[in-house]
């Protein structure tokens, strides 16, 4: 079979989730189970891969889509513990004190305090708690999904302390031989040039990612405005500029000179400590208020979950008891990553299943290291701070119980694909599937292939739903591929991480974790054909920032 036919045989399964969900508007409930049909004869058929090959694949899939459903069940748990507390009422008068503006306070709460949720946890979490408070405060659930959706890019590649670049990109590069063989000769070690390539990502999301909080309020304002405007958001640029340099300038310093594990934290702290007080006083913002048309004339597709109004004696709760459970997550979910005595006991709790029926594949369940554990243990204390009664408790969980049901249905044929798409080939003497799309685009592209570099790191996101595991797959196919073009391997390999972090703006896992959270489930191509567009403004900046540094760096 030509490489030509395979190629567009191993692309089948992205059309197929592409065309369903995106084009045909189908629920990820419906198109995910038809993809992972189709991907699974694919693996099996075209690929030759072993029945036994691909039930483990699955398995390790259904039980990593666990981990993402633990992750939702216990942020959507809190989510209603605040609601039915009456905090999120606190919560939504707290933000208007800071500003009533809605602009700023998505950017505040989504690209600010988002980016420090990405930065100390990684893996989507993001979305399990900006978006809830984002829908806390009076957002359509619809735009906080959106926007959250957005903002994961910039602060991704050094997510979780740095885990896409110290395991995703050290994964796919160390040991190789022809990695191994470069560095030699240009007189370099393994450890020293993983920081340097670590240096380039900060600089390329550095720059691009300054307009990510413009670009996140003019998307906000164009959708879901009264008057869908453009303009509305850009008359708060201004301040969205501040926002984003106070967050790019300290997170590319930090990437340049300290290394990959603190360029997001740092941004994402130093940039929350500056630009509220700034906000408070009405720095840079314009004196007119930018807010959503009344809630009754939303249109359906907006709305999520129906809440009750929630205990409405305890509304006025302070501020400070409001935002605890939050605080809190923040803080266990910093001390658990942070603090390694703490770590390595949380992480050495685990369910562990080593070559699955006899593959080479494993899996595991670390439930006390996700941060599914800290939302729970998050969700006891607000319990107990703030007099939830046992009835109310009962009401909230069978309410969460029953809303992830969707989701799971979703998320439960979406990872097995994916995973049965990562480990076909094994044993019928060709590539595995990504592999072979990503060659023949090197192919195809030749010596063009620094502008398509990045797209297929958004591919592997895409695909795996993960900057690290999209950095696993394909740091060592870029690498030889710069290699055989004569460009600059640092900064290649530096595109693919920067191109993996733009696609889990449009990874579908991520918009169904995401979506599930506020209870929208459905909509899934409604948000990527939307998440399309800033996506599409990253790459193509990646691409410009990628051939200009490829004059700049030499190794």
């Amino acid at each position: 079979m030509s490489s030509g036919i395979l190629a567009l045989l191993a692309l089948l399964p992205i059309i197929t989730v592409f065309g369903l969900i995106v084009l045909f508007r189908w629920p990820a409930t419906k198109a995910m189970p038809v993809a992972c049909v189709i991907t699974c004869l694919l693996a099996w058929v075209v690929w030759k891969a072993p029945l036994l090959q691909i039930a483990a694949a699955s398995l390790d899939g259904l039980l990593t889509a666990a981990s993402i459903l633990y992750i939702i069940l216990g942020a959507f748990l809190l989510l209603n513990l605040q609601e039915e507390s009456g905090a999120n009422l606190a919560i939504r008068r707290s933000m208007f004190l800071i500003s009533p503006d809605r602009r700023v306070q998505a950017i505040i709460i989504a690209f600010l305090f988002g980016s420090f949720i990405e930065a100390s946890a990684g893996f989507g979490t993001p979305a399990a708690v900006a978006a809830p408070l984002l829908v806390a405060i009076g957002f359509p659930a619809m735009a906080a999904v959106m926007v959250t959706l957005i903002i994961q890019s910039t602060c991704v590649s050094f997510g979780a302390i740095g885990t896409p670049i110290l395991i995703g990109i050290n994964s796919g590069l160390s040991g190789q031989t022809e990695v191994l063989d470069y560095l030699h000769g240009v007189n370099v070690e393994f450890v020293p040039y993983l920081k340097a390539v670590g240096a380039k990502v900060a600089i390329i999301h550095g720059i691009t990612g300054t307009l990510i909080p413009l670009i996140l309020v003019i998307m906000m304002t164009r959708f879901f405005g009264r008057k869908k405007s453009w303009t509305e958001g850009l008359s708060i640029f201004p301040f969205a500029l501040f926002a984003g340099l106070c967050f790019t300038v300290p997170y590319m310093l930090t990437g340049i000179f300290l290394g990959p594990e603190f360029p997001s934290l740092f941004g994402s702290l130093l940039g929350l400590i500056i630009v509220i007080p700034l906000a408070k006083t009405g720095f840079l913002i314009p004196k007119k208020t930018w807010d959503f048309p009344p809630r009754e004339t939303w249109p359906a597709e907006w709305l999520g979950q129906k809440m009750d109004k929630g205990d409405t004696a305890k509304a006025k709760m302070g501020i400070f008891k409001a935002w605890f459970p939050y605080i809190l997550v923040a803080f266990l979910l910093l001390l658990s990553r942070l603090l390694n005595p703490l770590k390595e006991l949380l992480a050495s709790v685990s369910l562990e299943w080593t070559q699955i029926f006899q593959t080479s594949i494993s899996t595991s369940f670390q439930f006390l290291y996700l941060p599914g554990f800290l939302f729970f243990v998050a969700g006891l204390a607000t319990i107990i701070i703030q007099k939830i009664s046992f009835k109310q408790t009962t009401k909230v969980v069978h309410r969460s119980l029953k809303t992830i049901l969707g989701p799971a249905i979703a998320l439960g044929f979406a990872v097995p694909m994916v995973k049965v798409f990562i480990n076909s080939g094994v044993s019928g003497g060709l590539d595995k599937m990504p592999v072979i799309l990503a060659s023949a685009a090197a192919l195809l592209v030749g010596k063009g292939w620094t502008a398509f570099a990045a797209v297929i790191g958004a591919m592997g996101a895409f695909i795996a739903g993960s900057n690290t595991f999209s950095n696993m797959m394909f740091s060592l196919f870029q690498f030889t591929t710069a290699l055989k073009i004569g460009a600059v391997p640092g900064v290649i390999v530096a595109l693919q991480a920067v191109g993996g972090a733009a696609g889990n703006m449009i990874c579908v896992h991520n918009v169904v974790a995401a979506s599930a959270v506020v209870g929208l489930l459905g909509k899934e191509g409604l948000l990527i054909r939307k998440t399309l567009i800033p996506m599409t403004y990253y790459l193509i900046m990646a691409a410009i920032i990628g051939i200009i540094l490829l004059q700049v760096f030499k190794v």
